[in-house]
C-alpha cells in the first residue's frame, strides 16, 4: 500500500465511538498503541514502522480515544479506563484471534493494561518505553502532559524526546503544534490529564503482584538516555514480567522506533517471529 493511502486510515464504530485507524497487510494481526504526547497520532507515532511490520503482518494503528481523528464524546472522561476498554473493544473487533501488540509510553500502559485483564487477547507483546509502574513524575513527563499550545513549547518538548537532536526540526515542530490545536484536541487532552500529574502514572500502574502473574511473552525496549520515562522503569517491568527479554538501546532518548528504526523494526520482527 502507497504511504498516503496508509496515513488516510479509515473508520470504524468502537462501542458507538468513530475510530480512526491505519490498516495494511494481512496474516496475523500486530495492533500499534501510541504515546500521549499533545498533537500525537497513530501516524505520528508508527509512520516508520507500519510499512515495515505490514510486509509481514496485518498491522493496525489506531489513534485512542481522546487522541487523533478518534471522535471525542462529550461524555467521555478520557481516563486510563476508558482507554483500556477502548483498546479492548477495537481488538475485539479486528480480530476473533489473540494479536501481536506494540505499545509507546502511556500506549504500553495501555498494552500491559490490556495483557493483565483480557490475556486471552494477547500473544505477544512489545513494550517501549513503556509507563506501568509507579514512579515519581519526570520533569520531561510534567512538561508533557501540562502543554498548553505554543510552537515554542512543542518545539521544546519534542527536544526533550529525542537523544538525537538532528530530528528535532522546526518544521516537525510546526506539524505537532498544528496538529495539536485542531478543535477538540487540547481540551480531550487537558481533560485527560488534570493536576495532580502524578495520579496518572499511578493510575496507569499494576501493581507489581499482578505484572508478576502476566504470562504473556514481552519485550521491553528502552533508550538508555529517554529522560520521559527513565530507564529504570523499564528495567522494573522487564524484572518483574516473567516472560520477558529486554533491549537497551544507548544513545537514545524516548523515541526508539524513530531513532533507531531499522534496529527497532528487526527487533520487533525477529521477536514476533519467533
Amino acid at each position: 500500500m502507497a504511504a498516503s493511502a496508509l496515513e488516510a486510515g479509515a473508520t470504524i464504530k468502537i462501542k458507538g465511538v468513530t475510530t480512526f485507524y491505519h490498516h495494511a497487510g494481512s496474516g496475523k494481526p500486530v495492533v500499534m498503541v501510541h504515546g500521549s504526547g499533545p498533537g500525537v497520532s497513530a501516524w505520528a507515532n508508527w509512520r516508520l514502522i507500519l510499512p515495515e511490520v505490514s510486509q509481514h503482518f496485518a498491522a493496525y494503528a489506531p489513534d485512542i480515544i481522546g487522541f487523533g481523528k478518534t471522535e471525542r464524546p462529550a461524555t467521555c472522561a478520557f481516563t486510563h479506563d476508558d482507554r483500556v476498554n477502548h483498546l479492548i473493544h477495537f481488538i475485539e473487533s479486528i480480530s476473533q484471534s489473540p494479536v501481536l501488540m506494540i505499545g509507546n509510553s502511556m500506549g504500553g500502559a495501555l498494552t500491559l493494561a490490556v495483557a493483565d485483564r483480557r490475556p486471552d487477547l494477547v500473544e505477544k507483546m512489545v513494550l517501549m518505553g513503556s509507563v506501568g509502574v509507579s514512579f515519581p513524575i519526570t520533569q520531561g513527563l510534567s512538561e508533557v502532559w501540562a502543554y498548553k499550545p505554543s510552537v515554542e513549547t512543542m518545539r521544546r518538548l519534542i527536544d526533550l524526546f529525542a537523544y538525537n537532536k538532528a530530528l528535532v526540526t522546526d518544521e516537525l515542530a510546526q506539524l505537532r503544534y498544528q496538529a495539536s490545536i485542531q478543535p477538540g484536541y487540547q481540551e480531550s487532552y487537558e481533560k485527560a490529564f488534570p493536576q495532580p500529574l502524578q495520579q496518572h502514572i499511578e493510575g496507569m500502574g499494576i501493581p507489581e503482584e499482578r505484572i508478576k502473574k502476566i504470562q504473556t511473552p514481552a519485550l521491553v525496549i528502552h533508550g538508555r538516555e529517554d529522560p520521559i520515562i527513565p530507564l529504570e522503569v523499564g528495567l522494573r517491568i522487564y524484572k518483574l514480567l516473567p516472560n520477558a527479554n529486554m533491549h537497551i538501546f544507548g544513545h537514545c532518548g524516548h523515541w526508539t522506533q524513530i531513532e533507531k528504526t531499522a534496529d527497532f523494526n528487526a527487533l520487533v520482527l525477529r521477536f514476533f517471529q519467533s
